[in-house]
């Protein structure tokens, strides 16, 4: 017997035995990463995410880092055996609070690549609830993430590659020492030699020229 799909459709729905359609949820839209030009801290901060590894116990870690273009200090960062989305959320929130812009109304943009934790509804969802703008670089383009990357090179050749795991606890304690040698002692030339938070301070005390970037 030859019968019409379309009528085999409309038979079962009489029938009510259609088996319940799946409901497509909402996704939130998407803001491709734009050129900026940064004139000071707070603007545009960028975020990514580094693997590591534990020889001493086979596994790998995450770091995720918070960036600030301007002046290149990492306002904070995640290490841990795991890095989700509820981990991103974390990390912002604490980077707002430690700049004092948690209850500021004017928020920096945020720019990270389309990483799960990144283009996760919870990410998104607290980035608009925080009032924080999130763009996303476009596929296959690490150069518009290129400061988080830089500083990601720094971190594997001055840090990570130097060193041979044997635990987590290690990793951490090595990692937590390297991001204070990275904002309070180690000089940048692109921002006149400065630490990255002696040049957040001077410029904060009008003691340097703003050097705006092109990002």
């Amino acid at each position: 017997m030859i019968i019409n799909k379309k009528k085999v459709y409309r038979l079962c729905k009489e029938m009510g035995i259609l088996k319940p359609q799946r409901q497509i949820k909402v996704k939130h839209p998407r803001r491709l990463a734009r050129n900026r030009i940064v004139t000071g801290p707070n603007q545009l901060w960028e975020t990514d995410i580094k693997y590591g590894y534990i020889a001493g116990e086979g596994r790998f870690f995450y770091v995720l880092s918070i960036i600030d273009v301007f002046d290149r200090s990492i306002i904070d960062y995640h290490a841990g055996l795991t890095c989700e989305a509820r981990h991103a959320v974390y990390t912002l929130k604490s980077a707002l609070w430690k700049r004092r812009l948690d209850k500021n109304a004017t928020k920096p943009v945020i720019r990270t690549d389309n990483g799960p934790q990144f283009t996760s509804n919870l990410f998104a969802q607290t980035c608009k609830d925080l009032g924080v703008e999130h763009e996303l670089i476009p596929y296959k383009t690490p150069n518009k993430n290129a400061h988080i990357e830089s500083f990601h090179s720094i971190l594997e050749e001055e840090c990570l590659a130097r060193y041979e795991f044997n635990s987590f606890r290690e990793a951490y304690e090595v990692i937590h020492k390297f991001m204070d040698y990275y904002n309070n002692v180690r000089i940048h030339s692109k921002i006149g030699y400065l630490t990255p938070s002696g040049y957040y301070d001077a410029f904060q005390r009008n003691f340097v020229k703003a050097l705006p970037i092109c990002a």
